[in-house]
């Protein structure tokens, strides 16, 4: 009994390093990742995918629904899984801003708060376990990376030789247990991506 965790497709912003308005889409390279995602899920007999429903994770559930057999309209949408919001920041290059607000505990102007983000997450998750519970296979949950990266340090059973990594990778796959304590059993997985297709690692992760 698993879920899997899913980061969506590059942008043009996160490859420029701006912290994203909700309404930003994937980049060509983005829609290829997730094509790539899709084609490696569409063996794995998925019952259900959940998405939050900003566009950049939707187009990547999209492709993995297609690839799947599952019909778009079937993707449940869930702003619960929206990236933490940044309020007044969002649209704003991160490299200038002479702070780090990807670590700010407070919240920016118009945005959530380090505790709040947290607590939206913990909902959310709750929400997926109790939606897996009632399926006959593997559930998708298409969202970003600050989400995954908050359910790996407050939600998950990482092993205890692995170390969390430093960015969530575009359209990587985690995978838990639907069980508690939810043990970790793939992290930040990118082999679906040829050597064209792969995560810059300059690229912003979050926001």
């Amino acid at each position: 009994m698993s879920i899997f965790l899913i980061r969506h497709g590059e942008t043009a912003l996160n490859a420029t390093r701006v912290l994203q308005p909700p309404d930003t889409p994937l980049s060509a390279l983005g829609l290829r990742q997730a094509a790539a995602l899709a084609q490696r899920l569409a063996t794995l007999g998925l019952a259900a995918i959940v998405s939050s429903d900003l566009p950049r994770a939707w187009q990547t559930a999209a492709a993995i629904a297609t690839a799947s057999g599952l019909p778009i309209t079937s993707i449940t949408p869930s702003p619960l899984l929206h990236e933490r919001n940044f309020g007044d920041l969002r649209g704003l290059p991160y490299d200038t801003l002479g702070f780090d607000p990807l670590a700010m505990a407070a919240a920016p102007p118009g945005g959530e708060s380090t505790a709040a983000f947290t607590r939206r997450v913990a909902q959310a998750f709750a929400v997926v376990v109790a939606m897996r519970a009632k399926l006959p296979g593997p559930l998708a949950v298409v969202t970003h990376g600050l989400v995954i990266r908050a359910l790996l340090q407050t939600q998950l059973a990482v092993p205890q030789a692995t170390a969390l990594p430093l960015a969530i990778a575009n359209t990587s796959l985690t995978i838990v247990a639907a069980l508690p304590p939810h043990t970790v059993s793939l992290l930040d997985c990118t082999a679906h991506l040829d050597a064209a297709q792969r995560h810059n690692p300059a690229g912003l992760s979050g926001g």
